[in-house]
């Protein structure tokens, strides 16, 4: 899959994607510093799922209706983020199918794949 990761997101998810096989642009290495709306233009654009831990996408997608492919928002306190790499990678190898379109919310124990985003 494709995968475009905020600037928020665990760069140890990216390694972990990369190394499963995946197609995944950060922005901490492309454009650092570019803000939300770009980021989320940015994903469309390139047809990528956007990863990460910034909730502000939510509202992006929600209440402004922001289309994309897709959004995995990762909600991983300090004291479970050593599983975090593992819990991204199994979540698309589960679920890669059911993610294109929806915004998810990866939380430890626990995935809700919501609505489309399109």
């Amino acid at each position: 899959m494709r995968f475009l990761a905020d600037e928020s997101c665990d760069f140890a998810v990216v390694r972990a994607l990369r190394i499963a096989g995946h197609d995944v642009h950060a922005i901490a290495e492309l454009l650092p510093g570019l803000d939300d709306v770009a980021v989320m233009s940015l994903a469309l654009r390139e047809r990528r799922v956007l990863l990460t831990e910034d909730k502000d996408f939510g509202q992006l997608v929600y209440a402004n209706a922001e289309p994309s492919d897709g959004v995995i928002f990762i909600r991983y306190p300090a004291d479970t983020r050593k599983s975090l790499p593992n819990a991204v990678v199994s979540l698309i190898a589960k679920s890669q199918t059911q993610l294109i379109g929806s915004f998810v919310v990866l939380s430890p124990g626990r995935t809700r794949i919501g609505g489309r985003t399109k």
